[in-house]
């Protein structure tokens, strides 16, 4: 049976991560006493919190969203770009059942296959490799008919870069005998979100009626903008031609493959396809058209999705809730949707059982202003929780080192760091006070990075540093980790898990079996 009288208490201190002391380190340029008797009385470890540990890309920061998704599900859930690249590593991709029938429904009616989205390597709204996967899998399933629609970076690429992408697209094309870049234009019009609809018709006319700027070439069309001081982005839509006729246009019974993975700025050109009920300009009859999105853009759109999100069916929190125990969600506004939506796997609903409590962060313009933000009010409320013994199992997050530390304020954040020391000491002795087990850990680092050691300038960023995990109960003192601390540096302490480690540590700590979607490992 879980032993229900003694109380969990999970602690995410946002922000703060693991590295060496430094001119930039907030975190070990404060005095944190409490801190540091901590990670030396009890057992202490060292977490991976970005990159591919969370589900991001090889290296990429963690943030908050994605650190909170992982603590609650147990499990490593790859976001968009790195999921299409495993999936395109392991093969998986060309046999993804949404392509493949679009493709042979393509095939049996011999239409044209149109492939759309930015071509860059940027990685932020699309990867130029998921183009090419895209049209090696159409030209296995023996489509002929290949368009690109291509579409400029110039915002997370360098502003003039997209002629060597599409001089490396068309080498691809040519290794594969199949496709041709129909049109081209810049980001600005093709991947609008605000609402500039003249600007996405624009786009809309020119993959339709062939109505646009015309060049012979893509790649000449391209090296005529730079001449004229026009760049990737602001790039015109522009129809590539053959004996002075578009090279096609899309046209009933053809399919589309939208493959941008970053919804936002694919939804206006999605929808100006697809909505049956569009009145954002006269695009005329709508097409009757096959349509498939990388990832899904919204809700209800009437389009295939090759890889929806993923549900995390068994969250920590629907565990605790299924085994009839009483659980509290603590945060200011700042940290709300973390401790909630997010921690709790994307789940709008809160379970059974579940209580959520909303301290509002202050009214300041800047919150280094005030470091200590709600923190000292969130601390009365768990403590008086605790006290009266309601609920079985707590998650608590405090902003401070995250939020102050995006100020880029040193000094205030150094306050944030030494606030967080001291309530810390006044929550760990609550929480022995009432025989609970506390997990102290983070989200993603921030505040021990304050200045980029190589340019000297502010980092208001988040890092790809690991976080700490403190366990703290009494029959755990002195009971440090193998590879635990020797000194109070612990940047020097190795990793020895992942974030998604947590939740299955905290279901060994209140005596519940694991569930089978959980991949992480408890830690003790």
């Amino acid at each position: 049976m879980p032993e229900v009288d003694k109380p969990i208490i999970l602690i995410i201190l946002d922000g703060w991560g693991i590295a060496p002391p430094s001119r930039g380190n907030a975190i070990t340029l404060a005095r944190t006493p409490v801190f540091k008797k901590l990670i030396n009385t009890y057992p202490t470890f060292s977490l991976q919190a970005g990159g591919e540990s969370v589900g991001l890309p090889w290296g990429e920061v963690g943030n908050s969203e994605v650190g909170h998704l992982t603590l609650g599900a147990g499990k490593i859930l790859y976001q968009d770009l790195p999921r299409i690249n495993r999936s395109i590593a392991d093969r998986s991709f060309f046999s993804n059942k949404v392509f493949v029938e679009l493709c042979q429904n393509i095939k049996s009616t011999q239409s044209q296959l149109h492939l759309i989205g930015m071509v860059s390597p940027g990685g932020v709204h699309s990867y130029h490799e998921h183009l090419y996967a895209l049209a090696e899998l159409a030209q296995a399933q023996g489509l002929n008919k290949i368009f690109v629609h291509a579409i400029l970076d110039g915002r997370d690429t360098p502003y003039n870069s997209a002629l060597g992408f599409i001089e490396e697209l068309e080498t691809n094309l040519a290794k594969l005998g199949v496709g041709k870049v129909a049109t081209l234009s810049g980001r600005y019009y093709a991947m609008d979100r605000d609402n500039h609809w003249d600007r996405t018709a624009k786009y809309y006319q020119a993959l339709t009626t062939g109505h646009g700027e015309t060049a012979a070439a893509a790649g000449a069309a391209i090296k005529n903008y730079y001449e004229n001081k026009v760049y990737d982005e602001e790039i015109t839509p522009t129809v590539v031609t053959q004996d002075g006729k578009p090279l096609t246009q899309i046209q009933n019974g053809d399919g589309i493959i939208f493959f941008n993975f970053r919804a936002d700025r694919a939804r206006q050109i999605t929808q100006s396809f697809v909505l049956g009920n569009f009145k954002k300009f006269d695009r005329g009859v709508k097409l009757q058209l096959s349509v498939a999105t990388m990832t899904e853009y919204e809700r209800d759109l009437p389009v295939k999705v090759a890889f929806p999100p993923e549900v995390v069916h068994n969250p920590l929190a629907r565990v605790i809730s299924e085994a009839n125990l009483k659980q509290l969600h603590i945060a200011e506004t700042e940290k709300y949707a973390h401790v909630t939506y997010f921690f709790n796997g994307g789940n709008e609903e809160s379970f059974a059982g579940e209580e959520h409590l909303l301290v509002p962060s202050p009214s300041v313009t800047s919150y280094d202003q005030k470091p200590a933000m709600a923190g000292r009010e969130i601390t009365h409320k768990l403590i008086a929780a605790l006290r009266e013994g309601s609920y079985n199992f707590y998650v608590v997050n405090f902003a401070n080192a995250d939020m102050v530390a995006h100020t880029g304020n040193l000094p205030a954040t150094i306050k944030a760091v030494e606030f967080l020391d001291e309530i810390l000491g006044q929550v760990v002795a609550a929480a022995l006070e009432v025989n609970g087990t506390l997990l102290i850990t983070a989200d993603h680092g921030n505040a021990e990075g304050l200045i980029n050691l190589q340019t000297g300038t502010i980092d208001k960023e988040h890092s790809s540093t690991p976080v700490p995990l403190i366990i703290v109960a009494s029959e755990l003192e002195q009971k440090v980790a193998v590879n635990s601390v020797v000194t109070d540096d612990l940047s020097q302490l190795k990793p020895a898990g992942i974030l998604a480690d947590v939740a299955p540590t905290i279901l060994k700590l209140i005596g519940l079996p694991k569930p089978k979607e959980m991949t992480g490992l408890s830690l003790l």
